[in-house]
């Protein structure tokens, strides 16, 4: 919850705007002397100042001047004047809102709350800019016993607020089953803030996870806030967790333990209602037992694993999560002839869906809306380069490479060279013996 600083020189007024404030859930300071605040402004970070615009010998004007060269707190201007002279005079120079005295507690929590989603926002807006542009929300394709198994325990474990771990081998679709959890749970309709922790360094991370204030470092020129403080009432996505450096890992271990952190720079808490949801594509049992992972983070983490299968294991999703790709980029003709299929099913992906989708992209591009056949691929079968079975290879006493040769040799003899037919005649795939002919030098 954001920090208010309350300034006013009549006790009773602070008392009553503390305790409205603090009831709605804020974190509230609230001092009767503008010196006070002024040394409460230098030393700490606000998120809002309510403050009131006469006072003795400070004005608010003046602790609304101190505020904006601190920081960027939204300040609020109290005045017990029945002219909106001051107040305008205020907003021109930089004030978010105003209230006129007397007024209903009501009113000033609701300013402050609509403060508290306008900065959310604008902090929100300028992450989307940055770098969740290619994020994808493609429904989840697949009915392998694989993908159900995955698929049962995250409906299992999404109504939960229970932290998630999820692991598996890169391209596999970690991000979409976070997303999956997020979008089955009660958080659903507050954000889904994703951070990968492989891409930043250590300083960098820790600015974008939990925020900084203005002159925090070199080129920190305003308050951001972190993605910690973005994701407030919804989830956080911390994809390849296992990247992170033993210092932060115990930062992230009390947001875990106690919903707290502070922004680099800062000196005050911010309190945050976040869910969890982590990823790795390491063993971190491994990473525990070299002294890279914490393992008190790493129980905290995995408080509820789950396993994201390889496509390798999901090799009956294959087909239909091929045509959904294809599908999907509006390819004219999203069918594949029976010869990808099948090389596709048994090709064994070490770059999972991630790699499905890059070879389906190039496919479509070169196939020019027509079927997609195996020159349009682009990747060795593996079965394709397997030399043929040999089965009298014993009783004429060749070798198994020289009976091969000699049997690619006779088949295109008796087709008069053509190699369509050759494929035919032995029982595999032109591909397969294009390969075999090039591995015996035969023109």
């Amino acid at each position: 919850m954001p920090n208010i600083l309350v300034i006013d020189d009549e006790p009773k007024m602070t008392y009553l705007v503390e305790g409205a404030l603090t009831d709605a859930g804020f974190q509230v300071t609230a001092v009767n002397t503008p010196n006070e605040a002024l040394k409460l402004i230098d030393s700490h970070c606000y998120d809002i100042i309510v403050t009131d615009f006469s006072m003795p010998k400070i004005t608010g004007l003046e602790i609304l001047e101190k505020a904006r060269e601190k920081g960027d707190a939204a300040v609020v201007i109290m005045t017990a004047y029945g002219t909106v002279e001051n107040a305008v005079e205020a907003m021109k120079k930089g004030a978010a809102d105003y209230i006129m005295k007397p007024f209903p507690m009501d009113e000033l929590v609701i300013i402050c709350r609509k403060l508290t989603e306008k900065q959310r926002l604008i902090g929100l807006t300028d992450m989307l800019t940055e770098d969740i542009k290619g994020i994808s929300y493609d429904k989840f394709i697949g009915r392998s016993r694989a993908a159900r198994e995955m698929l049962d325990m995250i409906s299992r474990v999404a109504a939960t607020d229970a932290t998630v771990l999820l692991t598996g081998k890169s391209g596999t679709g970690k991000e979409l089953a976070a997303h999956l959890i997020h979008e089955n749970s009660p958080r659903k309709k507050k954000p889904f803030i994703p951070v990968n922790c492989a891409a930043l360094t250590e300083t960098l991370l820790e600015s974008e996870l939990f925020g900084h204030e203005k002159g925090a470092f070199t080129g920190a020129d305003k308050r951001k806030l972190g993605r910690f403080e973005l994701a407030d009432g919804g989830t956080i996505f911390l994809d390849e967790v296992g990247e992170t450096s033993p210092a932060l890992q115990a930062k992230l271990l009390r947001v875990l333990e106690e919903r707290q952190f502070v922004r680099v720079g800062g000196v005050d808490n911010v309190t945050v209602d976040v869910r969890v949801i982590a990823a790795t594509n390491r063993n971190l049992k491994d990473e525990m037992a070299n002294g890279k992972f914490r393992e008190d983070l790493y129980f905290r983490l995995n408080n509820f694993p789950i396993k994201i299968p390889n496509l390798a294991e999901r090799r009956d999703d294959i087909p239909e999560l091929a045509r959904y790709f294809l599908e999907r980029k509006k390819y004219k003709n999203p069918e594949l002839s029976d010869e990808v299929t099948r090389m596709l099913i048994t090709y064994s992906w070490p770059g999972n869906i991630r790699e499905l989708k890059n070879i389906l992209e190039r496919a479509m591009i070169l196939a020019a809306g027509g079927t997609i056949e195996m020159e349009h691929i682009g990747i060795e079968d593996e079965t394709e380069t397997a030399p043929l079975q040999i089965t009298n290879a014993v009783e004429t006493g060749a070798g198994l490479e020289d009976a091969e040769k000699k049997m690619i040799i006779k088949a295109l003899d008796k087709t008069g060279g053509n190699k369509t037919e050759a494929a035919k005649l032995l029982k595999i795939t032109r591909r397969r013996l294009y390969s075999r002919m090039k591995f015996h030098n035969i023109t």
